[in-house]
């Protein structure tokens, strides 16, 4: 393709720019072969001429289309080049607020220095499990690959992060992590992603500081290895770290900050537990106030250290190694405040009792003399002696420093020594990601050595990363099957060598440390000696000799000599660390330093080295070994961590985090080019993409180049085969063969080739565009002329009329405006000439008077003047006088110095001559002696006068203080004396002018008299006035009761309207309560799934695990004690069975630690084993005999029990004859006489009198009988404590030598608390019963007088109405007593069974601890007979009819082939719909009818377990949730419609209400199967979740429903990972047909209407939800053409509601945000007024969401505009007083609350018949 065709007119070039780096500009004129400029018009619209290079003549670079600007991976760019990539990085970050962004398999992220809402659970969620591509750029993308690989792959991942300080590397890493261990989970129950991410903050806490360019800067590079097992959970993590800056621990640069970790211990010097750490403010301190910034903005660091120790606690390190390791952190401050001054030229001295060198021996326990020596002294050795040579004061300074640095790192390895131990994988480790957070390439004005190691570091990893990025172009090539050549890279292994090879950097610099001599000048020189005319890459700066050039991979970089040797050598004084080692008291700080000798450390550092620490003459061979490996230097240590941390990477496989610092100054969202260009050069990102256009950077698959560019082929040329069409076509439309390739399934593109592909398509649709255009406008222009034609005809004729009207009416008036005009001109003239002689005269007035002020004040000036002049010619007088004095005395001044000098050298040079030397030396001792106590004597009384004068001058004070409060009285009674006399000539005064006034009122008095009766003459006419007023304001008052009643009706309507929607809130809460509850059942599920497969890995593990502690799991007393219902007794019975398993069982992960001591424990082991048999043995015969007693209450209770019972039916019957007989007697006499004394009916109620009376002792028997059982149950249960007690911590007392065992001990403590306290308030509540029955039994008597009374009353009526009011009376109180009695009887049984329940699982769980083999002992009636928690029943007396039969052994069977084994599908098709439940409720009749209320309680409790068992088992299966949710609520409405309960039954047919259960009250266990449903619509939702989510964004967002829409933009390296599977692609028909199955399939189950409606409500939300959060993640997605084919998608949607009359269900609302998300892509997004139109119209949309769609909205076409960063902003204003959440993304796991509506049934159930094929013949029908 030649340039002349590229380089156009109009054509956008980039060209370089010393400001922003490069600059866009457009051609002017097209551009020729030989042309030797180019003219370009600037953005500004500045004209520019653009000289070619003569000597290589290369056109500037090209820009790329405007569509493919912003692109999530640059790999997509046509034109590949530093100014797009820079473009694009810049667009991203600053219009569209994306920080990240692809570059082929990099991802580059910039710091936006800005915390933004991206990276919270639900954005995790979002990208769990999803393709790299699919997504928009995103560090959870880059973590999620890594997993998925390890999954997939079986190898080992790592994560290499990288950049400059500042860039984000931690913050990035961080968030890695976080990503793994909220995904992954844990494989134990030690919490492992917790631990993992609890080593961050103490990391950086020990590892961070504020630098100049970033407040959290990482000091150090570290690599974590995260573990895995098999089944990819969190087991473990192991980390490394590499060149901690020690340097900093005793320096730091201005506006800089030493490590965290001081400034939070100075922050919380308050607390009382560091009182004895001596701190203070940091500023106190040498070490953390050098910086100058000891606070960082918005840090809290005595928070921040409460986080340090959290974290510190979480990973194992108890509160006295952390008080340790802060006592040598704080001794570390203290030491650097050591002050060491001159002795002289060669010593120095530590004066004594130095505060901090005091509290810095204290603190490790070392001694004061021995510190203070071997700070200031070291010993040196010779080859006959050793002696100790005093330190000068900046050596022995150094040396001080050293000391601290070597602390302090010794310090660090501890804690990741110990971190690493916390981190551990308790279980065997399968595979792992590592991630590495490593420093970037560095260079500053002034380089050393630590910027050295960092730079190697780099060229290493970016050789490692060169080596990746060709290895995979070299895979795709030879995957898709096109020739491919060598593509040159930069290789920079001549570097590396430069560096490590051998006679290299590194080995010059650890030779030059082993010579005596050895300094940095002499390693100079053997730099330049050795590399600087073999190697390129090395260079000598022209103006030094102590430093050198290399040419790194990124930049060329100045190295300083000085201070390499010493920091590779790292020295400290070895008496120094002996002293340390020597402490008695600090057992922390001997084990920092018990390893002193060994070479190596986990951070790379080297200790020290032996070179100036020699202490003996023969020393033994171990110290000679040691020595040798102590020499071993940082530079090598750091080259063989570097070799091991590259040997691993390339173990794995590596992916590629290189963050991005876009501004020196912490700017959010603030670009700097130059910056930015600097460090994609350092970090590899511009060589990546070098090579990617080295070959065929853009790669398109056949089906996206032919949807792309279809346009661009005729009719004829489409063919069948795609993959030949686009050959095809490509064949034509590029002419070079080599600038394409053809693969197996995708087109290879050169560089520019996609830009000219879409040149061509712009050009096709733009002439498309204008010839459509041309038509339209044609057509609209006629129009529009033939309109205007005919409107201009009729408008002439109408303005022709109205002007001759229009000049008729003109001059009449233009004759009556002349007459008027001719008089108001003359009265204007008249008026105007008045005012102005009017104005003259004022103003000649004013004018004279102020001319005559203005000369007065003139003199007046003048004279002030002179007397001004006056005083200032003497002042000046004055200070010349006093000027030329001090003058003179100064001149006075200088002359004597001078002579004084003259004089003092001469007194010098006598001094200087050796006999006068050595008269003043003699003696010289005891003159200096006198001297000084001289000096001390006056210094005595200096301070004694000087004490003296002080108390002189506070009684000067004092005095003077007095006198002037004297002074200042004396003239307060001055002033007062002169007021007194002003004031009494002022009353004189006062009393003539009142006299004065006096006669004034009396002349004015008869004015006033006057004007009074005038003023009631008008007073008279104004009441008149008031008169007509007043009948107007009547006539006002009406008008305004009418408004007011008028207000009344508007505040009714508006009362209404808020009662309205206080009603809605009320609906609302009501119906988030619900969605609380169901979430509670939904959590009650899962606990109780992952109980049942904790129960099952313990039965498995059981068989094969050997024995060990068990300890009581601690949470399930509690999880037991949180079931509420009382119908759910069966499932908590079960579970108390199930939990003796889980109580019985080991804890995995505690019997794996316990069988690695188990060797130390076995002695204590076999004793404990006696103890236990000796309890045992206790404990037995004790259980024995609670057991026979319990055994013999219980069977006394029983009997009592069933003689209650009969008694009771004996009572009704009784009741029932006495009521036949008294009716009888009464319809028998009721001729005559019926009501008298002696009559059958008045002998028929004394009867029932005095039996009344008798069942009323009867009744108080029964109450003592129950009290007595209370008190029974009391003591026994206070028995039970007592016996129990002592065995538990006699068995437990013995578990105290691990931190596990002490851990059971407490959650076994915790547990019986908790029981006890169950126990306690029980005991409370059945006292409460007592009293309730004891007030009950007072109300019984007060009822007995009150029915005497009411009978003695009665036997006052008339015959008829006494006899009618006893029988009513009798009636009603005998049925009351009936039923209170059964209400106390039934309350009396619940309280024995809670009782007997609480008792049972307290005896299992005490049990279990001490006596383990009693299990079996249980009593029957506990287990066997009473396997579930019973519900009391309430009976009825009614009637019975139609029911289902069957005998208790079937009731297996029953449930097994009701149930277990049923198909759903066959019975949906061939049965009618519930007939499970039909069944069901039939045999549930029968055993209402047989009064069985164990049967009931079995079949429904068989029933429920048995539903749950199947779902769990098959609860994946859409059909069986279903036909089960149907059939559940089925047997709920039955349970409804035949309960007897009026609100039920008002459907019902006659025969229906005969069919009413008639003995029992199942109201409770309708409560439990409304939550049983419950369970199963969240079952069901799931599971068509779990159909429904792989479809919707393929079908929704990613399938072209209308074809051609929208066109298939350029996408890069990330779209074709291989992380995408393939997998067949869903369309919106797929979706359609699956909702037409889930809709068809819950119609033949018979599920309710209803329901359905929540059903479909809820699938539409979760297709809205999932659908909205893509969107709002996908970059690719928001665009015009995807908005037009969601609103389309929508729309079918919408029409298969409408199809299946489901309208009105709430499902078209769940799509409101999705719809206004579509209509936000498609509308105008330009205009304040748009703006306005899009915050009216997404109201559904949070304003999150709608800036983010339209940061997003990126063009498709060039025909599309996109959104101005101004226009966000209005839109952001408009939005900002909206009260919303500011998440981003939809819930898509909320589920709305179900209600189940009474739905009843119009099927008899005697019409029922049972297939045979059910297997139900066991069942007869009755």
């Amino acid at each position: 393709m030649a340039a002349s065709e590229l380089y156009t007119k109009f054509a956008r070039v980039w060209i370089p720019d010393a400001e922003e780096v490069w600059k866009s500009a457009e051609l002017s004129k097209d551009y020729k072969n030989g042309d030797t400029s180019l003219q370009l018009l600037l953005e500004d619209r500045t004209n520019i001429e653009y000289k070619l290079d003569p000597k290589t003549k290369n056109l500037p670079y090209l820009r790329n289309p405007d569509i493919l600007v912003g692109e999530n991976d640059l790999t997509a760019l046509s034109y590949l080049h530093e100014p797009a990539v820079l473009h694009n990085l810049k667009v991203r970050f600053i219009d569209s607020k994306l920080i990240y962004t692809y570059c082929g398999i990099v991802l580059v992220a910039i710091n936006p220095y800005e915390m933004l809402p991206i990276y919270g659970t639900d954005i995790i969620n979002a990208y769990s499990g999803q393709n790299m591509g699919d997504m928009d750029p995103h560090i959870f993308a880059v973590a999620e690959e890594a997993y998925k690989q390890m999954a997939r792959d079986e190898r080992n991942q790592s994560i290499i992060v990288s950049g400059e300080s500042g860039a984000g590397k931690t913050v990035s890493a961080k968030y890695a992590m976080r990503y793994f261990a909220t995904v992954s989970g844990s494989a134990t129950e030690a919490n492992i992603e917790e631990k993992v991410l609890a080593s961050n903050p103490i990391m950086e806490a020990i590892g961070n500081a504020k630098t100049t360019r970033n407040d959290n800067s990482s000091r150090f590079g570290k690599y974590i290895e995260i573990g895995f097992d098999n089944r990819y959970r969190i087991t473990g993590a192991n980390m490394r770290t590499y060149l901690l800056e020690k340097s900093r621990v005793v320096f730091q640069a201005d506006d800089e900050r030493n490590y965290h970790i001081f400034y939070q211990l100075c922050a919380s010097s308050h607390l009382p537990e560091f009182k004895s750490l001596k701190l203070s403010n940091a500023n106190d301190f040498l070490y953390t106030r050098q910086g100058g910034s000891p606070v960082i903005d918005g840090v809290d660091d005595s928070k921040e250290l409460c986080t340090t120790r959290n974290a510190f606690t979480l990973l194992g390190i108890n509160d006295s190694n952390q008080m340790g390791l802060f006592q040598v952190l704080a001794a570390i401050l203290h030491l650097g405040n050591v002050e060491i001054k001159d002795k002289d030229a060669d010593s120095c001295l530590i004066p004594p009792n130095n505060r901090h060198l005091t509290a810095f021996c204290e603190l490790v326990g070392v001694t004061y003399q021995d510190m203070a020596q071997w700070l200031s002294h070291k010993k040196l050795k010779t080859a006959t002696e050793t002696y100790i040579k005093p330190l000068p004061r900046l050596q022995a300074t150094n040396a001080r420093d050293a000391l601290s640095k070597h602390i302090y790192a010794k310090l660090f390895n501890w804690i990741v020594e110990h971190v690493n131990k916390a981190l551990i994988a308790s279980v065997k480790q399968h595979s792992f990601i590592g991630v590495l957070d490593i420093y970037g390439f560095e260079t500053f004005e002034v380089n050393s050595f630590e910027q050295f190691c960092i730079n190697y570091a780099n060229e290493k990893l970016q050789q490692q990363f060169n080596m990746h990025v060709f290895k995979l172009e070299q895979e795709e090539y030879m995957r898709e099957q096109i020739p491919w050549t060598l593509i040159d890279f930069y290789d920079n292994q001549p570097c590396i060598n430069l560096i490590e090879a051998k006679m290299g950097v590194l080995d010059l610099l650890d030779e030059e440390c082993k010579m005596p001599k050895g300094s940095d000048d002499s390693w100079a020189q053997k730099l330049y000696n050795t590399h600087l005319k073999t190697c390129s890459l090395f260079e000598k700066p022209r103006m030094s000799n102590r430093a050198f050039i290399i040419q790194h991979f990124a930049d060329k970089v100045e190295y300083q000599c000085e201070g390499f040797l010493e920091k590779n050598k790292d020295t400290v004084n070895e008496e120094q660390i002996n002293v340390l080692k020597a402490s008695k008291k600090f057992d922390l700080l001997v084990e920092l330093f018990q390893d002193e000798g060994k070479a190596s450390s986990p951070t790379g550092q080297a200790p020290g080295t032996g070179g100036r620490t020699r202490l003996s003459i023969k020393p033994d061979k171990s110290r000679q070994s040691s020595s040798r490996e102590h020499k071993m230097t940082v530079g090598c240590q750091f080259r063989n961590s570097l070799q091991m941390l590259m040997e691993t990477l390339n173990a794995t496989t590596p992916h590629y985090v290189r963050c991005i610092k876009p501004n020196d100054f912490k700017l959010a969202f603030s670009f700097d080019p130059k910056r930015a260009v600097q460090q994609l050069r350092a970090c590899g990102v511009l060589e990546t993409i070098r090579i990617s256009a080295a070959g065929f950077p853009s790669r398109w698959t056949y089906q996206e180049f032919f949807s792309r560019y279809r346009v661009l082929m005729k009719q004829k040329d489409v063919l069948p085969d795609k993959k030949l069409t686009c050959r095809n076509v490509l064949e034509k439309l590029v002419q070079d063969q080599d600038k394409y390739q053809f693969g197996k399934t995708k087109i290879f593109f050169r560089a520019g080739q996609v830009a000219y592909l879409e040149k061509l398509r712009a050009d096709k649709l733009r002439a498309a565009c204008i010839r459509i255009q041309k038509t339209i406008r044609c057509w609209l222009a006629r129009k529009r002329y033939l309109r205007q034609r005919s409107a201009a005809i009729t408008i002439q004729r109408f303005t022709r009329g109205y002007q001759a009207r229009c000049l008729a009416k003109f001059m009449r008036r233009t004759q009556a405006a002349t007459i008027i005009q001719k008089y108001q001109r003359m009265y204007v003239e008249r008026k105007r000439y008045r005012q102005k002689q009017a104005a003259a005269l004022a103003m000649q007035t004013i004018l004279r008077a102020y001319m005559a002020r203005q000369k007065y004040q003139a003199l007046l000036r003048e004279h002030k003047a002179v007397i001004i002049q006056k005083h200032v010619r003497g002042w000046l007088a004055r200070c010349w006088y006093k000027r030329c004095l001090h003058a003179i005395v100064y001149l006075q001044c200088c002359i004597r110095r001078m002579r004084a000098k003259r004089e003092l050298k001469k007194l010098k040079i006598e001094a200087r001559s050796v006999e006068h030397f050595k008269k003043l030396n003699k003696g010289m001792e005891n003159k200096i002696m006198q001297l000084q106590r001289k000096i001390d004597e006056q210094n005595k009384d200096n301070r004694s006068i000087s004490e003296r004068l002080l108390s002189l001058e506070s009684s000067y004070a004092a005095e003077s203080e007095r006198m002037r409060g004297e002074l200042g009285r004396l003239r307060g009674a001055e002033e007062e004396a002169k007021s007194k006399a002003i004031q009494v000539s002022s009353l004189l005064e006062e009393l003539e002018k009142l006299r004065r006034e006096l006669s004034v009122t009396q002349q004015e008095k008869k004015t006033i008299e006057d004007w009074a009766q005038t003023y009631r003459d008008e007073m008279e006419k104004m009441v008149s006035e008031l008169k007509d007023q007043n009948g107007l304001l009547k006539k006002d008052k009406d008008d305004l009761n009418r408004m007011i009643q008028e207000q009344s009706q508007q505040m009714t309507e508006k009362m209404t309207r808020a009662i309205a929607e206080e009603t809605q809130q009320l609906e609302t809460d009501l119906n988030e309560e619900r969605s609380r509850y169901q979430n509670l059942l939904t959590e009650h599920l899962r606990l109780e799934e992952k109980y049942d497969d904790l129960k099952e890995e313990i039965a498995l593990s059981s068989n094969v695990s050997k024995p060990g502690h068990r300890r009581t799991d601690s949470t399930h007393s509690s999880n037991e004690s949180e079931y509420t219902y009382n119908s759910e007794y069966t499932e908590l019975e079960e579970g108390s069975r199930a939990g003796d398993e889980v109580i019985r069982g080991i804890d995995t992960s505690l019997t794996l630690k316990l069988q690695k001591r188990l060797t130390e424990l076995e002695q204590e082991k076999q004793s404990l084993r006696d103890e236990l048999e000796n309890k045992e043995e206790q404990f037995q015969r004790a259980r024995a005999r609670d057991d026979a007693e319990f055994k013999k209450a219980r069977g006394a209770e029983l009997e009592y029990e069933s003689l209650k019972r009969q008694e009771l039916e004996s009572e009704n019957k009784k009741l029932k004859r006495d009521l036949g007989e008294m009716r009888q007697s009464l319809l028998g006499d009721a001729a005559a006489g019926t009501g008298a004394p002696g009559s059958p009916a008045y002998k028929v109620l004394l009867d029932q009198l005095n039996a009344a009376c008798e069942e009323l002792e009867v009744r108080k028997e029964e109450v003592l009988i129950l009290r007595s059982q209370l008190v029974s149950q009391k003591e026994a249960m206070h028995h039970k404590e007592t016996m129990t007690e002592p065995s538990v911590y006699a068995d437990v007392s013995k578990l105290k030598d691990t931190d596990e065992l002490k851990q059971a001990y407490i959650g076994l403590k915790d547990t019986n608390r908790l029981l006890e306290h169950q126990l306690q308030t029980q005991r409370r509540s059945y006292d409460n019963e007592v009293e309730v029955l004891r007030g009950e039994l007072q109300n019984v008597k007060e009822e007995n007088n009150r029915q005497q009374q009411l009978l003695a009353q009665n036997l006052q009526l008339p015959p008829e109405a006494r006899i009618e009011a006893s029988l009513q009376h009798e009636i009603t109180r005998l049925t009351n007593e009936n039923l209170d009695l059964m209400e106390q009887l039934e309350k009396q049984d619940r309280t024995i069974r809670k009782l007997k329940k609480q008792l049972k699982v307290y005896s299992k769980r005490i049990g279990e601890m001490g006596a383990g083999q009693t299990e079996g002992q249980t009593s029957p009636g506990q287990m066997v007979e009473e396997p579930i928690h019973p519900v009391n029943i309430p009976r009825r007396e009614k009637d019975f009819q139609g029911m289902l039969e069957y005998k208790k052994e079937d009731e297996l069977k029953l449930v097994k082939n009701l149930i277990l084994e049923l198909k759903p599908r066959g019975v949906a098709v061939n049965l009618i719909p519930g007939l499970p439940a039909y069944i069901l409720f039939m045999c549930l009749r029968h055993a209402d009818y047989v009064n069985d209320d164990q049967k009931v309680r079995t079949l429904l409790t068989s029933t429920i377990n048995t539903i749950k068992k199947i779902l769990k088992k098959r609860g994946d299966d859409f059909e069986t949730v279903s036909f089960w949710l149907a059939n559940t609520c089925r047997f709920l409405h039955c349970l409804k419609q035949y309960s007897g309960d009026e609100a039920f039954m008002k459907h019902n047919t006659s025969r229906q209400n005969e069919h009413c259960l008639s003995n029992f009250d199942l109201a409770e266990y309708r409560q439990v199967i409304s939550d049983l449903a419950i369970q199963i619509y969240q079952q069901l939702i799931k599971c068509m979740e779990n159909i429904l989510q792989p479809m919707i964004v393929s079908a929704m967002l990613e399938h072209e429903t209308i074809q051609g829409v929208s066109g298939v933009k350029p996408t890069g390296l990330r779209k074709r990972t291989s992380s995408i599977a393939d997998e067949g692609t869903y369309t919106l028909d797929s979706i359609l047909r699956q909702l037409n199955a889930f809709h068809s399939t819950m119609c033949q189950h018979g599920t309710d209407p209803e329901l359905i409606k929540q059903v479909v409500r809820q699938q539409f939300y979760i297709i809205g939800a999932v659908t909205l959060n893509n969107l709002l993640l996908r970059k690719d997605m928001c665009s015009w053409s995807k908005g037009m084919q969601i609103r389309y998608n929508v729309s079918q949607l919408e029409e298969w509601l409408r199809d299946k009359g489901l309208m009105t269900c709430g499902a078209k609302e769940t799509l409101e945000p999705l719809i206004q998300a579509a209509q936000l892509l498609q509308v105008k997004k330009k205009t304040d007024e748009d703006a306005e139109a899009i915050c009216f119209m997404c109201h559904a949309l949070t304003t999150a969401q709608i800036v983010k769609i339209l940061n997003l909205y990126t063009p498709v076409n060039e025909f599309e505009e996109r959104v101005s960063i101004t226009f966000i902003r209005t839109i952001q204003t408009r939005l900002r007083d909206r009260c919303e959440s500011p998440q981003l993304l939809m819930d898509t796991k909320m589920i709305y609350p179900v209600t189940f509506p009474f739905n009843p049934s119009s099927l008899a159930l005697e019409t029922i018949q049972i297939p045979s094929s059910l297997n139900l013949g066991f069942l007869t029908r009755v």
